[in-house]
């Protein structure tokens, strides 16, 4: 696998907000309300823990729903069996099951939004929680609930490439090359889209000294380039290396190291950018429901143990960036310091962005020629 990296140490700014498993459990599908408008998958993970719920016997027993976005199944499928085995030593008189529902970040929060009945939400964008909360759902206070406000990894964009990199894709000007074809996410409806169109816009941004008109030109030539929008990141990976569309897939860190490592071995390369945008994974528990339910304890437990260490651990050896700086630190040979900027320091509040970018008839619209079919 060959890596460009950036050695200069990454920006630090306040925080915000395994590849499809061979075996998955078919039969843990969500049935609630609005699973199907996501087209996400579920997964679930059982054992012996608990919190209320229902109570058998001398047991308690309770359900957990995470709603989560698309490439973080990998993650969850593997810290709920962490979870639940530090649950069940807490708990020892209780049993928990956790279900998974996996989908487009904003695909996802508007289910919840319409009644999809998520104890938890663990999102790729700051504005999809924010959604929740506006409708009541979520506290005011959620980032302040939990360490790092609310934020327990990080990732970047960077991009993912055919073996050897043929058509010399070095840095995000490349990109608007004659004849580079480019796999992504579709940003009216994905964190990971939104992502990458905003990494690419701050490029410009800081590549033309805040020139807005030079920006729009050199994003509306890489656009021109778009092959493919996928209505989610693991679509669009694998659009990219299971059919082979395209030149380059521009996505996450985590899911292009997934990819070169895993399913797209010895067939792709991953290329870092000299300087990328950072992109935050922010949870929250989803109390309406929690507190109907009866599970606001163990829904809380939940999210903070991800700030635990073997949860960390398990994020960078998923090519997550833990934000718990000692884990960091200790996995920089797999995960090397970028350059990056935060979205709201460049482009101010995810309202603001959203409404500015994303909206119909934003900045994405008036230079996206080719426009999304999803």
């Amino acid at each position: 696998m060959t890596i460009s990296i950036l050695t200069r140490s990454a920006k630090q700014s306040r925080p915000w907000a395994k590849w499809l498993a061979s075996a998955t459990l078919a039969t843990a599908t969500v049935s609630l309300m609005a699973c199907s408008q996501s087209n996400n998958n579920a997964d679930t993970t059982a054992a012996e823990s608990g919190d209320t719920a229902a109570v058998t016997g001398d047991a308690q027993n309770i359900e957990l729903l995470n709603v989560s976005y698309d490439v973080a199944r990998d993650f969850y499928k593997g810290y709920n069996p962490i979870f639940i085995e530090h649950y069940k030593a807490e708990h020892p008189d209780s049993n928990i099951t956790v279900k998974q529902s996996h989908g487009g970040s904003s695909k996802q929060a508007l289910s919840v939004a319409n009644g999809l009945q998520a104890d938890v939400v663990t999102m790729n964008q700051g504005s999809d929680v924010e959604l929740l909360e506006k409708k009541g759902l979520v506290a005011a206070d959620w980032e302040d609930q939990f360490p790092d406000h609310a934020v327990p990894f990080t990732s970047t964009i960077v991009f993912l490439v055919r073996k050897d990199n043929p058509k010399g894709i070095h840095d995000w000007q490349d990109l608007t090359k004659s004849g580079v074809e480019i796999v992504m996410a579709n940003p009216k409806v994905t964190g990971n889209g939104r992502y990458a169109f905003l990494g690419a816009y701050g490029y410009g941004l800081h590549a033309f000294n805040d020139d807005v008109d030079k920006t729009n030109t050199y994003v509306k030539d890489l656009l021109k380039n778009v092959k493919v929008y996928e209505n989610g990141g693991r679509a669009a990976t694998t659009t990219f290396v299971q059919r082979g569309v395209g030149d380059v897939l521009v996505t996450f860190e985590n899911e292009a190291n997934l990819a070169a490592t895993k399913f797209g071995k010895g067939q792709v390369d991953i290329v870092y950018p000299n300087y990328s945008i950072k992109s935050e994974s922010p949870v929250a528990v989803v109390n309406t429901v929690t507190e109907s339910k009866g599970t606001a304890a163990a829904a809380k437990e939940y999210l903070d143990y991800l700030w635990s260490e073997p949860a960390q651990q398990l994020a960078a050896d998923l090519y997550l960036r833990p934000s718990v700086q000692s884990v960091l630190d200790k996995n920089s040979d797999k995960l090397p310091p970028v350059d990056t900027f935060r979205p709201n320091d460049v482009f101010g509040s995810w309202d603001e962005i959203m409404e500015k970018f994303f909206s119909d008839g934003g900045i994405f619209d008036q230079l996206a020629v080719n426009q999304p079919s999803n």
